[in-house]
């Protein structure tokens, strides 16, 4: 448990930290390296054209970040007159399963709090994500694959002008990394230039995680399952796939793919049908 809660603090810092070097990066180093080229116009010029669009893709996941943080899962045991005492040991050992009282209903060490409609807890985000931050919390994923494969493009086009290179080759990028160590401890490469080439293959496994489980949080939607009813083996109710991606993402889906906001109505939804 202690591991655990040391990870609920470290992996909010990691992504943090991560978030910070990449903008740096961009801001300071990758852009600027764009304005060599003075063939284009100022206003289209490629330097400004990925400022923008990086620009962008951070804000939305920063922003999705901040409101899974935010839009905490509803703690279920205010309702239920769950102390800290012998009834939540029940709901913690087993003896009395949250399923019987409510269902998809589970009890987080972490959070210590009783949430309906769980998925999983994101150490990421040092917090569950449930019905409240499911959007968010895939809008952030979403975004963050974006912008590590934006991130990654530029650094690669950064390290070919700098160190005259070619990617064409796909073994280039795959061989870049053994060579630029060998190279680095010979003294014929910069320790900038080499943190540069360590960031890209981290841009890469963050990009490719991050999409996977998005994808993989979209498939459990269409069928209307989370995570943790999965993990459970629970029998949920067939719908439409429609009707499952309406009560994740609600009737505004497009304003919620363009800037980060809270999907208030999908809680409005569920709070009448309550």
């Amino acid at each position: 448990m202690l591991v655990l809660r040391l990870l609920n603090v470290v992996a909010p810092a990691y992504f943090l930290c991560i978030s910070l070097v990449t903008f740096v990066l961009q801001i300071f180093v990758f852009i600027p390296s764009m304005f060599r080229d003075l063939s284009t116009t100022p206003l289209f010029s490629p330097a400004l054209l990925h400022g923008a669009l990086f620009l962008f893709l951070s804000a939305n996941a920063l922003g999705n970040y901040v409101l899974v943080i935010q839009n905490s899962p509803e703690d279920l045991g205010k309702d239920l007159n769950l102390g800290k005492g012998a009834e939540v040991a029940d709901w913690l050992d087993g003896s009395r399963a949250p399923g019987s009282v409510l269902p998809s209903t589970h009890f987080c060490r972490l959070c210590a709090r009783v949430t309906q409609r769980h998925d999983h807890h994101c150490f990421f985000t040092g917090n569950c994500i449930g019905s409240r931050n499911m959007r968010n919390f895939i809008m952030f994923c979403l975004y963050t694959s974006l912008a590590c494969l934006d991130s990654l493009v530029a650094g690669m086009a950064y390290i070919s002008a700098t160190l005259s290179m070619s990617f064409a080759d796909p073994l280039a990028f795959l061989t870049l990394l053994p060579h630029s160590i060998s190279q680095f401890f010979s003294g014929a490469l910069l320790s900038s230039e080499m943190f540069v080439i360590l960031m890209l293959y981290l841009w890469l496994g963050i990009g490719l995680a991050c999409a996977g489980f998005c994808c993989h949080q979209m498939l459990l939607i269409l069928r209307g399952q989370t995570r943790y009813q999965v993990r459970k083996g629970m029998v949920v109710r067939a719908r439409p796939w429609r009707e499952n991606l309406q009560e994740v993402f609600g009737k505004k889906w497009l304003l919620g793919l363009l800037i980060p906001v809270q999907n208030v109505e999908s809680s409005y939804r569920r709070q009448k049908e309550k």
